[in-house]
């Protein structure tokens, strides 16, 4: 993006890539694969509308942001499953989950520096982008949950990644789109597809067959901390006290909601993008 490439069409390429390593997993396993059965595709549309949000509202908040604050308001998706769950009663609300809940909005303002008009890399696009990458997640996790049982993982991940690629090319600029094929920065593109869309989600599933679902929780709160660190260290980013402290609260609140949550399982256990 730092060379100019549209946040979309960074999205598209991720997920389209995504898309091969994954058809390849479903080859090598077709057993299971449950694609004539209706659920499956309709559960695995709406794990794919959510998948392309959270791409691609990820990059308009980096691109309109920092990594950092992107990376955090995303790992936010647990507070959104709460809440939709508390909406359809799928899990009975209590006054610690409530608290739970407030301690990251908390987060989310130390974080933002909303009463920082000035605060560097934050700007209202970037949160509200962030944010809603954090609810994409959330439809993603609802939707995989719900494909779950009527087919197999590699199955799931084909759909979500065919209907995010046809979702995508539509925001995404054409000329840059068809650039993208014969641009230096390919290999830039390709790494992002295989590692940020295809192998992360392939062997993260793989790895929560032998992982403790708790375990895994906790394992995913390295993300948007690494995430930060990558920002600070390679980008050249900054974040000064509060964000830091607004990070912690988020990080640790979230990871101990997934780690407790018995009724919706969070992202950790579903996979890592």
């Amino acid at each position: 993006m730092a060379d100019g490439w549209d946040a979309f069409v960074v999205s598209f390429y991720r997920g389209v890539i995504g898309l091969v390593v994954v058809l390849v997993w479903l080859a090598l396993r077709p057993r299971g694969s449950g694609l004539a059965n209706g659920r499956l595709w309709f559960w695995s549309i709406i794990a794919g509308i959510g998948v392309a949000g959270n791409f691609s509202f990820y990059f308009v908040s980096i691109a309109h942001g920092s990594v950092a604050v992107a990376a955090t308001l995303m790992y936010c998706a647990p507070v959104f499953v709460y809440l939709v769950s508390f909406t359809l009663k799928l899990e009975r609300p209590t006054a610690l989950k409530w608290a739970a809940i407030a301690v990251v909005m908390v987060g989310i303002a130390l974080l933002t520096q909303v009463f920082d008009a000035g605060a560097r890399g934050v700007t209202p696009i970037g949160v509200g982008a962030g944010l809603l990458a954090g609810l994409s997640y959330a439809i993603f996790i609802f939707g995989f949950k719900y494909a779950a049982p009527h087919g197999s993982p590699q199955a799931i991940l084909v759909i979500a990644f065919a209907v995010l690629a046809i979702i995508l090319i539509w925001p995404s600029d054409t000329d840059q789109a068809v650039a993208a094929l014969s641009t230096p920065s390919w290999p830039l593109f390709v790494g992002l597809g295989v590692f940020g869309a295809g192998l992360s989600f392939v062997l993260y599933i793989i790895g929560l067959n032998h992982t403790a679902p708790a375990v895994a929780s906790i394992i995913a709160m390295v993300e948007p901390v690494t995430a930060s660190l990558f920002g600070v260290v390679i980008l050249d980013e900054a974040l000064v006290a509060p964000q830091i402290v607004g990070m912690g609260l988020i990080l640790i609140t979230v990871t101990a909601l997934s780690v407790h949550s018995k009724t919706v399982r969070p992202p950790s256990e579903l996979a890592s993008g």
